[in-house]
């Protein structure tokens, strides 16, 4: 059993069009490179900076908390986690 990365319709243009694709890990920092291994160009979409942090308008979701309150890059996963990323939406 693996990860499963759920991609909003915006970024799967990095998985082939791809809704869900799957990886490993020990935490979101782990996972996050190793689906980049296999779809290069996400990472960029989600990380940012030295040291590297979520980007500001990009919200992350491990089983539907909110990793901003759960450790960031550093929170855990295993097996069986649904990891949920959606950019922010503005307009009006």
């Amino acid at each position: 059993m693996a990860i499963e990365l759920r991609v909003p319709t915006i970024l799967r243009t990095y998985t082939g069009g791809a809704k869900a694709v799957t990886g490993e890990g020990t935490d979101l920092a782990a996972f996050i490179d190793d689906v980049n291994g296999n779809h290069p160009g996400l990472k960029e979409r989600i990380v940012e900076g030295e040291p590297e942090e979520l980007r500001r308008f990009v919200n992350v979701y491990v089983n539907d908390e909110d990793v901003r309150f759960t450790g960031g890059l550093k929170t855990e996963v295993k097996d069986g986690d649904v990891v949920v990323v959606l950019p922010a939406v503005a307009g009006g």
